[in-house]
């Protein structure tokens, strides 16, 4: 290492941070699902697939989440 590190004797200001994390199992999303069929556009089903795939995902889940997003902000209004 060719620059050195210089350390002073100032003093150091610490405080403790509540655990603000969430359980592991508050991750994992576990909801009842139910199957419908469903028929799309050939235009909205390539829109999904090409994002799902650009961003590892699953089509299903990402049309899945839509809806979801859409069914919360119904309730909130």
């Amino acid at each position: 290492m060719k620059n050195k590190i210089k350390y002073s004797n100032e003093p150091i200001e610490a405080r403790v941070i509540s655990d603000f994390l969430p359980k592991p199992e508050d991750l994992v999303l576990k909801e009842k699902k139910t199957r419908v069929t469903l028929t799309l556009t050939e235009k909205s089903l390539d829109f999904f697939k090409t994002s799902a795939k650009k961003h590892g995902a699953s089509y299903q889940a990402m049309i899945r989440r839509l809806l979801d997003y859409y069914v919360a902000n119904q309730r909130t209004s």
